[in-house]
């Protein structure tokens, strides 16, 4: 069995993507980030802290990719003015008297 970075990095995004485990993927990060038990533990200078920045900046970029498709499916999705309102032709008369 054999792992790469990009098989990870896929497996990570993916899940993100999913509505059903995207915001328990959201809090395993942000507790793990946390957690003095890591990979590399917090307390070795330097290594401790580089699976901790990879993870929030895979985190943070993800999302905020997330994010910008949601913004722009809304905004793909909402009518614009002209859709919305109806034009009405009107003869005029002159009231002279």
């Amino acid at each position: 069995m054999s792992f790469s970075i990009q098989s990870i990095y896929n497996w990570y995004r993916d899940t993100l993507r999913n509505p059903k485990y995207r915001w328990w993927l959201v809090l395993g990060t942000l507790v793990y980030v946390i957690s003095p038990f890591d990979i590399a533990p917090d307390f070795i200078p330097i290594a401790g802290q580089i699976d901790d920045v990879i993870l929030i900046t895979l985190l943070v970029s993800e999302v905020s990719q997330f994010i910008i498709e949601m913004a722009k499916q809304k905004v793909a999705a909402k009518p614009t003015e002209t859709d919305t309102k109806p034009v009405v032709d009107v003869d005029s008369v002159s009231l002279d008297s």
